[in-house]
């Protein structure tokens, strides 16, 4: 009993962690922006399909497709291309939308998240089908009379960093307190010379290559890549944002964690549990916002008309 009540919190933090790096995409995208990219979810899931690929070309071209240098490799140009993605999806569709109503730019993102998702599908080799996907690293770690996947524990390190440097990035460099005074006030940056089109694309290039990772992590924790997979993670992702409060990077993380808690609590004790985990977590997103609307870390805003 006790092995399984570990390997659950196990599980729950692993997947809150693969969640967070989504959500953070949501969060900081929405607080620059005042939009939400309803695609982020896509953009993200892209990476382990350019993993995929990446690992082909460049395995085909050095002769040896099963090195472990050449996945890292491959991984590493999957985050890259993600960000990059991200950036000229922004210049080709979500820039036109900064000025329009708010329910303009979420029909056009949710738009582009199915186009991406078809792209995939169509363009892919046997794109509807899932790709086998490896997982990252094997084995397990003894702690006393437990063993935890060394998978979880690189996850959870990994997750670390990437949250450590983003608010490194926001609070203590120059780009950082740029993406701060665009979030703002974006007419009183550009009176000091900051121009909000480059902030604009440095905070999609983030964004995405920080979601990029956690797609990698999804994938390689269920073992496979499917295009549909950005249904699901892109939802729970946003869902982790509002209820953690969008555009609050400490609130993504605890709403993360707590969907992830959820989810994995639904799987583990209610019968057929894994058919009916997003019910629960939409239960909880509709009772955080009857209850606190602007989330549970998230700040009310006053508009003065």
């Amino acid at each position: 009993m006790d092995d399984i009540v570990f390997q659950q919190i196990v599980n729950w933090i692993t997947l809150g962690s693969i969640y967070a790096l989504i959500a953070l995409g949501f969060s900081l995208l929405f607080g620059v922006l005042n939009i939400i990219h309803f695609s982020h979810g896509d953009v993200s899931l892209l990476a382990p399909f350019l993993a995929l690929a990446a690992v082909s070309a460049v395995g085909s071209a050095l002769g040896d497709a099963a090195s472990p240098a050449v996945f890292l490799l491959a991984l590493a140009i999957a985050i890259g291309l993600t960000g990059v993605i991200g950036v000229l999806l922004d210049i080709v569709v979500i820039q036109r939308f900064r000025k329009a109503p708010a329910m303009m730019a979420l029909v056009a993102t949710v738009a582009l998240g199915i186009v991406l998702r078809e792209l995939i599908r169509h363009l892919f080799p046997n794109g509807s089908n899932p790709h086998a996907f490896p997982r990252l690293v094997s084995g397990d770690i003894a702690l006393g009379r437990f063993n935890v996947p060394v998978f979880s524990l690189m996850v959870v390190a990994v997750s670390i960093a990437c949250v450590c440097a983003l608010f490194l990035m926001l609070n203590g460099t120059r780009l950082g307190l740029h993406i701060k005074a665009v979030s703002q006030d974006r007419d009183a940056a550009r009176l000091m010379a900051i121009d909000p089109g480059r902030i604009f694309r440095a905070t999609f290039f983030v964004a995405s290559a920080i979601g990029a990772v956690g797609g990698l992590f999804f994938s390689s924790y269920a073992g496979m890549a499917r295009f549909d997979f950005s249904v699901d993670v892109g939802l729970i992702g946003f869902s982790a944002a509002v209820v953690g409060g969008l555009g609050s990077m400490p609130g993504a993380i605890i709403g993360s964690l707590l969907i992830a808690g959820l989810d994995t609590l639904v799987q583990a004790v209610v019968p057929n549990g894994a058919s009916y985990r997003l019910v629960f977590v939409f239960l909880l997103v509709i009772a955080v916002l009857v209850f606190r609307p602007s989330g549970l870390m998230g700040r009310t805003l006053v508009e003065k008309v």
